[in-house]
């Protein structure tokens, strides 16, 4: 789609709209999804966790299915659109290494990562020019990370996506107890402290290293107040969530269609993080601390111990796109009370966009 917005660049890749998809799992986030966005002229992102079926086959070997079902996913994508298009890889993942050499051999445009510091990150990408973009939520974790890379590989990440505590799923930076209080950094005080701490290396890169905001990132108005900050651009999760383009099931968007901001929660994750999420009879459970039953055919992330862990995360992330809520962990963003109705992406990106140029006088 046309706009007057100032593209997103990102060491030579130009994102026409100045917006990314957030990569959402498990199989939220997949090529339907990703290629619509691309196709509008925005990033779309391909989450690579829990992406095979859960059956016999591919419990003989999972990381090859795993590597196999991405593969498959960023190639769907790529024939669909041919808009930008990028995965977004956990740092936490068990077979992060093997995932991410994959999305290198398949050509994708960008890697995220997060859900931990992808510290090793330019080691598994070396050779290639996919840009290397890590979330952050504070300016020591920026600096941990461009410091560790220059020393290390001589590298320095492409940009940053900071994500802020009114971000769905799982939050890193904040811990549980301080998020329920509500008393954190906004996400616009941070940001401004990062963009300007970037700067030295930016110096250091000899180019524009763009800070992405992310975490309670709605409308329009939103990408305008962020790029009047100093931002790149914004990533946005929860409201593609509500689009005819996400394969998740009718259940999964009618529960964002209906909840409220009271229906937010949050539960400690097996990951290690706290993670926000919409209230279920699932959700529930485990809050009265009732343990689920566990069936692991692999440990499928580094951080969890199947024999501690309150419940399976694949599993109930798995239930939920396909739409067995009773059993389902569904996350969310602070702000979905705000979604109404689905839309076609199409449809959503042009709102976003009219209201961001008319906020900006553009």
């Amino acid at each position: 789609m046309k706009t007057k917005l100032k593209p997103l660049e990102i060491s030579g890749l130009t994102i026409k709209v100045p917006i990314i998809q957030g990569g959402m799992g498990v199989r939220v986030s997949v090529a339907s999804l990703a290629s619509a966005v691309a196709e509008c002229g925005a990033a779309g992102t391909i989450a690579s966790v829990g992406l095979p079926p859960d059956n016999e086959e591919n419990r003989r070997d999972v990381p090859k299915s795993c590597r196999e079902y991405l593969r498959r996913e960023i190639r769907l994508a790529k024939k669909m659109s041919s808009g930008v298009i990028g995965v977004n890889i956990m740092v936490a993942l068990s077979n992060y290494e093997d995932m991410v050499r994959a999305t290198v051999e398949e050509k994708s445009d960008f890697i995220i990562s997060g859900a931990g510091l992808p510290l090793r990150l330019p080691e598994y990408t070396e050779g290639s020019d996919i840009k290397l973009i890590p979330i952050i939520s504070s300016v020591r974790g920026m600096e941990v990370i461009a410091k560790t890379w220059k020393r290390r590989y001589n590298v320095l990440p492409d940009a940053f996506i900071v994500e802020g505590p009114l971000s769905g799923g799982h939050i890193g930076g904040y811990p549980i107890e301080k998020l329920k209080t509500g008393k954190v950094i906004r996400l616009e005080d941070t940001m401004i402290e990062i963009i300007e701490a970037v700067k030295e290396y930016e110096k250091i890169k000899g180019e524009k290293i763009p800070v992405i905001a992310a975490g309670g990132v709605f409308d329009g108005k939103d990408l305008a107040k962020f790029i009047k900050l100093g931002a790149g651009g914004v990533q946005m999760g929860t409201r593609f969530v509500a689009t005819d383009e996400c394969s998740v099931a009718e259940a999964y968007k009618d529960l964002y269609v209906r909840s409220e901001s009271s229906d937010i929660v949050f539960i400690q994750s097996p990951v290690g993080m706290p993670a926000k999420a919409i209230k279920t009879k699932f959700v529930e459970d485990v809050l009265r601390g009732e343990r689920k039953p566990i069936r692991c055919a692999y440990k499928c992330l580094r951080t969890c111990n199947p024999a501690e862990a309150p419940f399976c995360i694949a599993k109930a992330l798995i239930d939920a796109v396909e739409g067995d809520m009773d059993n389902a962990l569904v996350f969310a963003g602070s702000r979905v009370g705000e979604v109404k109705k689905i839309v076609p992406v199409k449809e959503l990106i042009e709102e976003i966009v009219t209201e961001a140029e008319k906020e900006l006088s553009l």
